[in-house]
């Protein structure tokens, strides 16, 4: 075999070998590339994600919305019995006086 033969020996056996990784290329891609219905599911599945979304932000925002209003009767709550138990200290406070004043005045035979 001279120089000539082994130089376009080696260019058709790496021609041929880049023809079959063409075809191979082509035949993956062929079988792998998703169909109309697939991208129709897709796409519906896309659709739902984002209505999920929007739906999750929404319901975020209203539930943020109620802890705050929560927050707010809390603290009402919370400022009405600390009213609540100064009127009780000052009424337990006023019943000791009184107490004091009928065992001093009133049990004196």
């Amino acid at each position: 075999m001279t120089r000539d033969n082994l130089i376009i020996a080696i260019a058709l056996v790496l021609f041929a070998a880049f023809l079959l990784g063409w075809f191979a290329s082509w035949l993956v891609g062929r079988v792998t590339r998703p169909g109309r219905a697939e991208l129709k599911v897709l796409d519906r599945l896309a659709q739902d994600l984002h209505e999920a979304e929007t739906a999750l932000e929404r319901v975020t925002g209203e539930g943020l919305q109620r802890e705050a209003a929560m927050h707010e009767r809390l603290a009402f709550s919370a400022s009405e019995l600390a009213t609540a138990r100064s009127a009780l200290q000052e009424a337990s406070e006023e019943i000791e006086e009184l107490r004091g004043y009928i065992d001093t005045h009133i049990a004196k035979p």
